[in-house]
């Protein structure tokens, strides 16, 4: 029997046979010239068309796709005719001869990597890169464009990652589970396979070498694959087959003994704001206003601004709604914003930190949070990204003071915020959790790179201390102000079910999440009191690694077994 490790990013236990991904396109020979009978006018024109034909081909995709994989393929679809990498690739068959083919290949891989070299959400747009420009290549030499294997029978599929293109159009009844020898649990891949409630597993290193056929059993709950199945797998995967519907969310998170635990949705825009509000989410607890902003040459207008974010306001009438500003810069590099390449962007200027070099835009935002919120009755909280001193909360909050908003926060995802929140509680109202940079911070890991995945998880038990750090400087802020300073989570962790019941054992008041984990979510932590909740988040504690700390909360969580969660 072989074992495989990786990282479970959406839990099940499977029995079925692997059907490996097909073979990638392959690079064109780089001495590919423009062939002798094809002027570079025209070969211009055949890299036009075959990109628009990609084009429609993911945008007749996405018709089919759900909502998440419908803005997943459209995005991508708009890369293939992305105008600076059609001119690029034109431009080396006109000065350098190249084959379309060729040229295309080229201009993609250095567009890519550019991407890669500005981390964050610029990387991990890098498969979305390579998928377009192996489509675009694979209609210049008509070849079969990359895709899901065809199959008579449910089975399991293995591949070094995927594309979102092809992740997005996953049917899950023939696709029973997803295992990935790449990627990383906060790339697209492993986010649409949660949105689809696949059980998945990335950075699995070797799967890929699993001949077509294998029956394997996969256990997505401790991230494994064996290749030799046995009965006790059978038993466990049957378990699962037949286990408990799961409840929709009530609109009312709460616990055992009645303890309150408010879950909201992260939301981008006013449609995905709309779909939270239909699955019942009791507000908004990360509007991330960044997304109105990527994709624009300039500065959006106070206006536009304004408009993008009554959309979200006006889906959660009444509720509470938390605006983080601007988390842009150097990782999400924007034209008004990111005025020079940095070596190391993930520790460069992002975030609040972009209003020292380029002052104005953050005031301006305000200014169309403040006038969306007055022509709104949500009870509107506005926080900032990457605050790491207490100065800096400081200077956020008298910038929410001029321009009349209240109440004020920052994101912890710097151990430093951690350590000081109770400084920097002194002087705003309240904190949320992005564990998803916070990890990545504490454990000194690219979050998005497969190799170091063991280390890029919120159940290390060093994130889990700066979590209880927060929580504890919250309660003596909350002690010397004589009023109540709360502490959110909105990383990833705050989806998953177990974790979530460690997060409020911690003292955390709120949690935010996809919109659709909330069901999850709100099913297990009604089966815990506050109380047990404690328990079991002092016993994850207790342990040395993040495998331990997670198996020691799950085996006080029988509901997850009966859920299959």
């Amino acid at each position: 029997m072989t074992t495989y490790n990786g990282v479970g990013v959406y839990a099940g236990r499977v029995i079925g046979k692997v059907l490996q991904m097909p073979d990638p396109i392959k690079a064109p020979s780089t001495s590919l010239k423009l062939s002798a009978d094809e002027t570079p006018e025209a070969a211009a024109e055949r890299i036009k068309a075959a990109a628009e034909a990609v084009k429609n081909g993911l945008l007749e995709r996405a018709e089919h796709a759900g909502r998440d994989g419908k803005a997943v393929l459209k995005s991508t679809s708009q890369m293939a005719t992305d105008r600076a990498l059609l001119k690029s690739a034109i431009k080396l068959v006109e000065t350098q001869n190249k084959a379309p083919e060729l040229a295309v290949w080229e201009a993609a891989s250095s567009f890519a990597d550019q991407m890669a070299a500005l981390g964050g959400y610029m990387a991990e747009r890098v498969t979305d890169i390579h998928d377009v420009r192996a489509r675009i290549v694979a209609e210049l030499t008509g070849q079969q464009a990359p895709g899901i294997p065809v199959s008579a029978e449910p089975f399991i599929l293995a591949a070094i990652d995927l594309a979102p293109a092809d992740t997005a159009t996953l049917d899950p009844k023939q696709v029973i589970a997803l295992i990935t020898s790449d990627g990383g649990p906060q790339a697209h891949t492993a986010i649409l396979a949660r949105g689809l409630g696949l059980p998945a597993i990335v950075a699995a290193k070797g799967v890929t070498e699993i001949p077509a056929g294998t029956e394997v059993y996969v256990d997505s709950n401790e991230g494994l694959v064996e290749t030799e199945v046995t009965e006790a797998h059978r038993e466990l995967a049957d378990k699962y087959a037949n286990r408990k519907e799961l409840p929709d969310f009530d609109g009312h998170g709460v616990m055992a003994d009645g303890n309150a635990v408010p879950l909201y949705a992260n939301v981008g825009d006013g449609k995905s704001a709309e779909k939270a509000a239909g699955l019942k989410a009791e507000g908004v607890g990360l509007l991330r206003t960044e997304f109105g902003f990527l994709g624009h040459d300039r500065e959006p207008s106070v206006e536009t601004q304004t408009a993008s974010y009554k959309a979200v306001f006006d889906a959660f009438p009444g509720q509470h709604i938390v605006v983080r500003t601007l988390d842009a810069g150097a990782d999400k590099p924007l034209p008004f914003l990111n005025t020079k390449e940095e070596e190391n962007p993930a520790l460069g200027v992002r975030g609040f930190r972009t209003d020292w070099t380029v002052p104005g835009v953050l005031t301006r935002q305000l200014e169309a949070i403040k006038a969306a919120s007055d022509d709104s009755d949500a009870d509107i909280w506005v926080m900032a990204p990457m605050i790491s001193t207490t100065s800096e909360a400081r200077n956020f909050k008298n910038m929410l003071d001029e321009v009349g908003l209240k109440p004020c926060g920052v994101m912890v995802e710097t151990p430093a915020a951690a350590v000081n929140a109770e400084a920097i509680l002194g002087e705003v109202d309240f904190v949320s959790i992005g564990t998803n940079d916070l990890t990545q911070y504490t454990m000194a890991a690219d979050r998005l790179l497969g190799d170091l995945a063991h280390l890029n998880n919120p159940w290390q038990p060093a994130v889990l201390k700066m979590i209880k750090l927060t929580v504890e400087g919250a309660q003596r802020a909350s002690t010397n102000a004589g009023t109540k300073k709360y502490v959110s989570v909105c990383g990833e962790a705050a989806a998953d079910p177990a974790l979530a019941v460690v997060l409020v054992g911690l003292g955390v008041h709120t949690l935010s999440m996809n919109a659709g984990a909330m069901a999850a979510v709100s099913a297990v932590l009604k089966s815990v009191t506050r109380e047990k909740a404690q328990q079991i988040a002092v016993k994850a504690l207790s342990e040395i690694s993040s495998a331990e700390a997670k198996a020691a909360a799950r085996s006080e969580l029988p509901i997850l077994d009966e859920l299959g969660l």
